[in-house]
């Protein structure tokens, strides 16, 4: 029964979404191509719901990912500094006033990507070193290198601009405000990538996610596996936080929920879990358009607000283990 009202309260969301905003729609309108409706509806609020539904999907099935490979309920693309990665590269386009088009995509999205793939590549190198408590220190150290990009981007804020100041300032901050088809299109062919990629590897995914020794006696290439996958789901991870900024928690709270309601093998939670992260973002997106504000308020702070507190009820809960 609970499963049932969940899934019946995601429908719900998904079909109410595009209906809530500063301007009150009402379905008799949106199917006249004359009136303003039409044009808020299908241009704005149905490409920005289709936006926030599959990026939630990149970034909790990215969490699944990380959490299954490294056995570790807190590692995900953000606690691991790859998200920072993004932001840092993003700042640095920012404060360059590189605005045009590289290969084809924008300067800003290109220096966020770039900065997610180092910062992906710099992970891997430092893990040759970690020895004992591999995947805690992983983790401390994927907190530390957020630390030192966050302390780069606050060197960039005082030496910019006030109009580069007020770009940076809302890029960190994380949004879902776009126009148009291109975004969203492009956003639901790299979900939809990336959960192919990991559907493929569902099997060597389940042997992973008990042990490494175990997997190489079922003749699963360990180091190859695990490359393929974090390589392509942080390239999928920045490619989305280089459009939207960074938005936390979505890839560590939502792996979690669908793990408690359904208590499955991870290859039989993958397309849940893009399904309810994908429902999650969106509901999250739905309340900052809710909130009666002279501006919106940025996705960013939503999704801090609740995965803030669930990260402390996963570090309490594993300190008592």
């Amino acid at each position: 029964m609970n499963k049932f009202i969940i899934w019946i309260f995601l429908i719900i969301v998904i079909l109410v979404s595009p209906f809530i905003g500063a301007v009150d729609l009402h379905l008799s309108d949106i199917f006249d191509a004359s009136n303003l409706a039409n044009s808020i509806f299908f241009d704005i609020r149905l490409p920005r719901v289709l936006f926030a539904f599959f990026a939630g999907a990149i970034l909790a099935v990215s969490g699944l990912l990380f959490q299954t490979l490294f056995r570790n309920a807190l590692m995900t693309p953000y606690t691991l500094g790859i998200s920072s990665g993004a932001v840092l590269g993003a700042g640095i386009a920012i404060k360059l006033g590189i605005s045009t088009l590289i290969f084809g995509i924008f300067g800003i999205s290109f220096f966020g990507f770039l900065g997610s793939l180092l910062t992906l590549v710099l992970l891997i190198y430092l893990a040759r070193f970690l020895k004992n408590s591999h995947q805690e220190s992983l983790l401390l150290l994927g907190i530390a290198l957020s630390l030192f990009y966050t302390s780069l981007l606050m060197v960039i804020f005082y030496l910019g601009s006030a109009v580069q100041n007020d770009m940076l300032l809302r890029f960190t901050m994380g949004s879902l405000s776009i126009i148009g088809w291109e975004y969203p299109i492009f956003i639901s062919v790299v979900a939809f990538l990336l959960i192919l990629i990991i559907y493929m590897y569902r099997f060597e995914l389940q042997l992973l996610s008990i042990s490494d020794e175990g997997a190489k006696l079922r003749g699963v290439d360990t180091k190859r596996v695990t490359l393929i996958l974090l390589a392509f789901s942080s390239f999928c991870v920045g490619i989305l936080v280089s459009i939207s900024g960074p938005v936390g928690f979505v890839g560590l709270v939502v792996p979690h929920i669908v793990a408690k309601i359904y208590p499955q093998s991870v290859n039989r939670r993958i397309l849940k879990t893009a399904v309810f992260g994908g429902g999650f973002l969106l509901f999250c997106d739905t309340l900052t358009r809710a909130v009666s504000t002279q501006s919106e308020l940025p996705i960013g702070i939503i999704t801090a607000l609740i995965g803030g507190p669930f990260f402390i009820y996963l570090i309490i809960s594993r300190s008592k283990k």
